[in-house]
Order: structure tokens, then sequence, then C-alpha cells
């Protein structure tokens, strides 16, 4: 039997793994942002790793806690917005391994926010076009297996925030909702 932890539902360290996956993806594709512009801080860097060791079937450990704290730090000293945003997602990614099975609305940021902070980097690379960002959350939409959007599927919908990433996020939670679970289409 595959372990799970217990709160307002269940979810198995499989389920968790899917999600610090598809969070790690996310931020594998904009991790150069935060490189290119700080190339002497590794920080990011080791959380996407400890996320990824997670995702391949090692145990969570305090890695995945420790260096998600320690990217979300390179964040606040990033020296751009993009910067900020690819290393919160590397941090993200890394605490996916610990999603809280708490049916409040907040979570849904440890499942999505990696993805919108991709999409929000990519408006930003091309200059400010929305279209990219949409573009983006379509690809996210189609990325996600129907595991994740089983998991998404038990948490309220993501708050409507007042910024891009919250928007983003808040659009991407209503496509893979709306989605059936069929993300191919």
């Amino acid at each position: 039997m595959t372990a799970s932890v217990s709160g307002d539902f269940e979810l198995t360290m499989d389920e968790l793994r899917v999600v610090a996956r598809y969070a790690a993806e996310a931020a594998r594709g904009i991790l150069p942002v935060f490189e290119e512009a700080h190339p002497e801080d590794p920080r990011p860097r080791a959380a996407l790793d400890a996320a990824f060791e997670f995702a391949d079937g090692a145990r969570r450990t305090r890695l995945q806690r420790v260096t998600s704290l320690d990217a979300h730090r390179a964040a606040r000293d990033a020296s751009t917005e993009a910067a900020r945003l690819a290393a919160r997602a590397a941090g993200d990614a890394a605490s996916a391994a610990y999603l809280h099975p708490l049916a409040k609305a907040h979570q849904v940021g440890h499942i999505l926010r990696a993805s919108a902070s991709a999409a929000r980097t990519a408006e930003i690379l091309a200059g400010e076009a929305p279209g990219a960002g949409e573009e983006s959350i379509e690809r996210e939409r189609r990325r996600a297996v129907p595991a994740l959007v089983d998991v998404l599927r038990r948490y309220p919908p993501a708050p409507a925030g007042g910024n891009r990433v919250a928007r983003l996020m808040s659009a991407l939670d209503a496509a893979l909702r709306a989605s059936g679970g069929d993300t191919s289409g």
C-alpha cells in the first residue's frame, strides 16, 4: 500500500509526486531566467533538484523543505521580476512534496503557482504580451495528467487574486477543472 497523508482528505505519496513533478517541470522551463541574472546563486537549482528527487521516487525529507525556503529567499533577493518568479517557482516545486490535504483554496497555489509563474515569465519575456501568458497556460493545461486534475479537484477553486500571477493561476485552475480530466485537447 502506498503511504498517504491525511487531513480533510487523503493524498498518497504517488499523488504528491505527480504534483511535485508538474510544478518542477514548470519551474525547470524558467529557471534559466534566474540563473542568467544570478549565475552565482545555486539556491533555486538546489530546490528544483530536490523536487525532482522526490518526484522520481526518493523519500520526502528535510531537503525539500530547506531548499524550498532557500529558493524563496533567492526570489526575494532577485534583481528582476522574471528572475524572482523563476526562483519562486523552483521553491514551489520543492515544497509541493509537502502539499497539505486541507480543503483550503490557498493550497491550490502549491499545485499551480509554478505554472502561473512560468506563464507570467513568458509575458515578461515577450514584452508584456498577454497572449504569451495565455498560450503558456494552455500548454500547462495540456501538460497536466488526469491524476493531477484529480488532486486539484479535492481543493476549492484558486482564489482570484489581484496580481497577474494569481489571475493566471485562477485561469489555469478553471481550465483544468473544466477539462473533465481530459487535458489532451
